[in-house]
Formats: C-alpha cells, structure tokens, sequence
C-alpha cells in the first residue's frame, strides 16, 4: 500500500508558520463581554444552561422535571421513544434477543411491529447487513483509520458510489437507504477494527460474515471475537446499551447536525456521515472513553478501594485540576438535562451489575457505584451547587464494553452503530416536513476596513 509522505517544515518555514499562527490567533480572539451584549446564547443555550428551542418533534422526549404548583422542579430523568417509556420498553423486551431491532422499528415507523411485521423487517435488515468483497476489499482494507469512526465516516460517504440512486432524497428512497446503512454499521465498525489490526498492528486477520439468524448485538460479539462465542447474558447486555444509545432528543449535537445538514438537501450519505463526526467529538461519543481511563487512574492511586475518605480526597483533586487530566471534571457525573437521574444511566447500571458478577468483577463495580454517590455529594459541594446532579449513561457504559472485551478503539463507534437508528428517524422527520434550512444568525462584532494595494500595506 503506498504510503504518503508528510511533509516537514524547514526552520524558515516553520519560523514563518509560527507568525501566520500568531497572526490567526489574535484575528480570531472575540471580547466573551459582546456575548452578554449582543444577548448570544452560546452553545444555544441559556443562561441555566438549557438548550433554545430550534425544531419540533415526535421521535423522542426527554424528561427532567416536574410542574408543583405551576412550578417547574428537578425530577428523575424520563426518556421516551416514539411516546414509549425507555423503562417500559426494556421490561416489555426482557428476554427477547432483537430489542434494539425491535426499537429501531419503533424510531422508524412510529409504533411498535405486531410479530408479522417484525419478521417481515428482520428478515429485510438481515439482507442489507452484508458488506460486498469489492467494498470491503476497496474501501474498508485500504488505508485503515486508527480511529474507527473516522473510518466509519469514510466508509459511509463512499457506500453512495455503490448505490444507484444516491441523489434521490424523496422519503422512500430516504428510508430504503437508511435501511441499509443502520444494517452495515456494526458489520463496518467490526471490519474497520480488524483491518487496522491487520495492516497497522501485523495482527492476524479475522473476518467473520455477519450470521442471519443473530441479533445486532449477537454479531458485534461474534464478528469481534476471534472464536465467535458469546453468553446470552452477554449480548442481552449489549442489546440493552445500544437500545439505549439509540436516540435521544433532536438537540443532542450530532442529531442536530443531522437535522442541520439534511435542511440543506443533501443526500443521505453526507447528512449521516456529518453526524457521526459530531459524535466522535470527545464532549459528545467519546464521553465513556475518557470515564475508563478517569477510573483506571482512579484506581492506580487509591490504596483502599472501601476508604471513602481516600476517595473523596483523591476526587477533590481531580476538582482542583491537581489529578487525572488537569481539566477539572469527573467524567460520567452530570447532565445537560437530567439532574434526578438518567434513566439510561439507572438501566444500564442495574445489567453492569449482573455482568460483574457473572465475570467476577463486583469489586470493580462496587467500586464504580461507590465513586458515584461520592462524586455527586462532592461535586455539590465543591461547586455550591443547589439543584442535584447524577450521573449520566457514559459512567457505566464503557465499565459495560470493558467487561464484553470490546477494545476501546471501539466504544464510541458501537454508540454510532446504535444512534444510526435515530440519526435517520430525525432526517426522515426532517424531509417529511419539509422544514426550511436551518441558518442561524452571528452578529458581527469586528470593524469594517478600507480596502489598501499591497504597494500600500505595512511590512
């Protein structure tokens, strides 16, 4: 495979790169004073820190508060999909193998499949999901990403030179090809690791065909695994994190930048793709990533795992910006929304904790648990804070993957894999309504300039 060559400045080339960035430094610094000013609301948020109210929808509702008396006051966190019940629709599927087929259904087309329609959609999703030898030999083998999700954008924007309509965005064909995208995602997150393992790493290659009759979660395991097995408890697990990660409100950042993209009337490729690269963001996907290695470095400091004062100390720190990464933040504790809970967080904690005791890691997750009721008392009080904060999803999330022996090269591509889903519930809501294109406004805070020939420009 060839190789391309990175191009090294020479010291004059690089003395003057060091001026042009100066330069762009200071043209870029804006008085944060004119944002209180000028009434902006950055972020598109306000001032408590909630986001402004851009679009309508009916895909999912989140939930946070409660009205007492005309007031409106902290509650535990409520998802719904489709008016559906995040809780209710977990219960209503314990036991079944294809839950997160059976909630993409639900995102898709409004309502939950009577067991013909299910078959019938299973049995459509089960043959988009196979990647031909031509793509995964021509896009997916040659030159691996070491980041899977700029892969997996990679791979998703090319998917359009193997579809014979790939312009047409009317709503027919706009579903057909989400279909067929929400299908391979986990069959090119899983092919996109072992390639670089292969190429990159001189790793043995595994490449395993997606098996008709298993579940999403079912083939994540399989594809992934060298010998292919995998315990029920296992994939039920992960069939619970993707049916949560699946949706979340349209004002998520990269389920607005689905809705934002598609207003301009792009295809489908290049909607969806600039969604996963709002996901791969470290503030948005990669959230659970950064709470492993918090609590790895946790973990390495504490001489007693039960020593809640040793702990509340060693999280102080982190507060103070003197432990972990210097930033000041517990990863995993705290909302944009939820204060009570989140429910996906209380969900997902209560499998964590059968998956550690079958793997035999109560300890670990003790531990986890410990550290969240701390974090959220200390946080409070560190920051004086007088409405509650919880914890969110991403705090046990990727203790979850972590216990599945899912890489961490691969935690925020599986929460893509799951958000395909509603990613294109909210660009078939988008095209349906035929919504304008979605163009905010920035004020202009810099002074206009009289127009000089270069013979006339200081040196």
């Amino acid at each position: 495979m060839n190789q391309v060559e990175v191009i090294h400045f020479e010291k004059s080339q690089s003395d003057l790169f060091n001026e042009l960035y100066n330069n762009a430094m200071l043209s870029g610094i804006i008085d944060v004073n004119l944002y209180e000013e000028f009434g902006v609301m950055r972020g598109l948020r306000d001032s408590n820190g909630k986001g402004v109210l851009a679009g309508l929808t009916e895909i999912s509702d989140v939930i946070a508060t409660k009205n007492v008396d005309g007031k409106k006051l902290p509650d535990n966190g409520s998802l719904y999909y489709q008016g559906y019940n995040v809780y209710d629709l977990i219960n209503g599927m314990k036991g079944k193998r294809f839950a997160f087929e059976e909630t993409t259904y639900l995102l898709l087309f409004g309502e939950l499949p009577n067991e013909k329609q299910f078959e019938q959609f299973k049995d459509i999703m089960s043959n988009f999901c196979r990647l031909s030898t031509a793509f995964t030999r021509d896009v997916i083998m040659k030159a691996p990403s070491e980041n899977i999700m700029n892969g997996l954008q990679r791979s998703l924007l090319t998917l359009y030179s193997y579809d014979d309509n790939p312009e047409d965005i009317s709503a027919a064909n706009v579903l057909r090809q989400s279909m067929q995208i929400i299908a391979k995602m986990s069959v090119m997150a899983t092919y996109l690791y072992h390639a670089y393992r292969h190429i990159k790493l001189d790793e043995n290659l595994v490449i395993k065909n997606p098996k008709k009759e298993y579940s999403t979660a079912e083939n994540l395991l399989y594809m992934l695994r060298p010998s292919g097995e995998f315990t029920e408890l296992e994939a039920k697990v992960l069939d619970v994190a993707l049916v949560l990660h699946a949706e979340h409100g349209g004002g998520n950042n990269s389920t607005f930048t689905a809705h934002v993209v598609t207003s301009s009337g792009t295809d489908t490729y290049s909607a969806l793709s600039a969604a996963i690269a709002s996901l791969k963001g470290f503030r948005h996907g990669g959230a659970n990533l950064k709470v492993k290695h918090m609590m790895e470095d946790i973990m390495a400091h504490l001489n007693d795992w039960e020593d809640e004062n040793e702990i509340r100390e060693y999280l102080v720190k982190i507060l103070n910006k003197d432990a972990f990464d210097k930033t000041g933040l517990i990863y995993g504790i705290g909302h944009a929304v939820y204060t009570e809970s989140d429910p996906r967080e209380v969900i997902l904690k209560e499998y964590a904790q059968k998956l550690a005791s079958a793997k035999g890691r109560e300890k670990e997750f003790e531990l986890y648990d410990r550290i969240e009721r701390i974090a959220k008392e200390t946080i409070a009080q560190h920051r004086h804070l007088f409405k509650p904060i919880c914890a969110n999803v991403d705090f046990y999330s990727g203790f979850v993957y972590d216990i599945l022996g899912i890489p961490e090269s691969l935690f925020t591509p599986i929460f893509a894999v799951s958000r395909m889903s509603g990613w294109s519930a909210h660009r078939l809501e988008e095209i349906i309504n035929k919504g304008k294109i979605i163009r905010p406004a920035y004020k202009y805070v810099g002074v206009h300039k009289e127009y000089r020939a270069m013979d006339f420009r200081k040196i």
